[in-house]
């Protein structure tokens, strides 16, 4: 059986990196690919660690395992440490068959977080910085394992405070504070400090970083993996859907700015516009992508925070699917050619 070795990149979403679970999941399913490189933020961050972790540990049968164990955390710590959880109210609202779908953003928790996190800071509601993703995190992912491995490459991606500037971690460098200040929504936990500066959130400056999977690895494929949609055709009205398209913009902005750099340099190379001395400083990536435009369009950003089993299981199994399809168009392009046309699906 031919294998054909890829990277991924790993946007960051909340709980809709349980989109991203259900990708990882196909793949790791599919013994014709093999993953070699990973970029990830945020939530993307955190599946990342775990696949690596426990493939380390049992193989894929063991990355399989590591990706559920994290999200059933995350669905049993939500249970009770999330401030906008479904409330009896709100569940009346929804099992009412004279209402509407019941929509998490209009829950009576959402809204009143919201109101906080506009007037209170993180070190002033939680001066103590308590983060349950901590428990998680220390529990399902092996860090000295991480630390050890040549065959997964990891690229965590965290905004520095002072500078702006996105920084990477690498495995050698990646603990339990790199997958926290990834993960650090400024408006929900105070900066993370490591070696004397302080981190956000890596979707800011990359959601998720391309460049480290340019030399760093052997393969040129790079698969992303989007949580965020790009495309949307209806223009938002409400207060709530303004403020969605808001986050989702702002948080592709650093992908799209990367993807039109990959597009000028394809143009230079295709062109042979690059002298011969200069040549072997650039690569033709090929550049794969399963986007979440048309498959998580119906959920708003208040969904981001949902962390029943029901719904985080649901974008797994959304994310599973949309891979297969994915797979079977096309798996013979992998290794041989690009699969989307950038200037055409992303620039114009």
């Amino acid at each position: 059986m031919s294998v054909k070795t890829i990277n991924i990149a790993l946007q960051g979403g909340g709980s809709h990196g349980a989109y991203t679970w259900g990708i990882l999941d196909a793949l790791n399913d599919d013994e014709r690919i093999d993953i070699e490189g990973i970029s990830a933020t945020s939530a993307g961050s955190m599946n990342a660690c775990a696949y690596a972790s426990g493939k380390l540990k049992n193989g894929r049968q063991g990355a399989k395992d590591n990706l559920e164990k994290l999200w059933g955390a995350i669905s049993d710590y939500g249970q009770v440490f999330n401030p906008i959880r479904k409330n009896p109210l709100d569940q009346a609202f929804q099992l009412n068959p004279l209402m509407a779908e019941w929509d998490m953003s209009e829950s009576i928790g959402f809204s009143m977080f919201e109101s906080l996190t506009h007037v209170v800071s993180p070190y002033q509601f939680n001066p103590l910085n308590y983060n349950p993703l901590r428990d998680i995190i220390k529990d399902v992912i092996d860090f000295d394992a991480l630390h050890n491995c040549r065959n997964e490459k990891l690229f965590i991606s965290a905004t520095n405070v002072r500078n702006g500037q996105v920084k990477i971690f690498e495995n050698k460098e990646i603990d339990e504070d790199v997958v926290i200040a990834s993960t650090s929504l400024p408006y929900m936990f105070q900066a993370v400090e490591i070696d004397g500066e302080a981190y956000w959130d890596g979707g800011y400056m990359g959601n998720p970083a391309l460049f480290p999977l340019f030399y760093n690895v052997k393969s040129r494929d790079i698969l992303i993996a989007h949580i965020n949609p790009i495309v949307r055709n209806e223009i938002p009205r409400t207060a709530i859907d303004i403020h969605n398209r808001i986050n989702e913009v702002t948080f592709n902005s650093s992908l799209i700015k990367e993807l039109r750099s990959i597009a000028f340099v394809k143009k230079l190379i295709h062109g042979d516009m690059i002298k011969d001395e200069f040549k072997d400083q650039y690569r033709d990536i090929l550049l794969h992508s399963i986007r979440a435009d048309e498959t998580l369009k119906d959920l708003s950003i208040a969904s981001k925070f949902d962390t029943s089993w029901d719904f985080l299981t649901d974008l797994r199994n959304r994310g599973y699917v949309e891979t297969q399809n994915w797979l079977k168009k096309n798996f013979k392009h992998l290794n041989k050619d690009s699969t989307v046309d950038l200037v055409d699906t992303f620039l114009n």
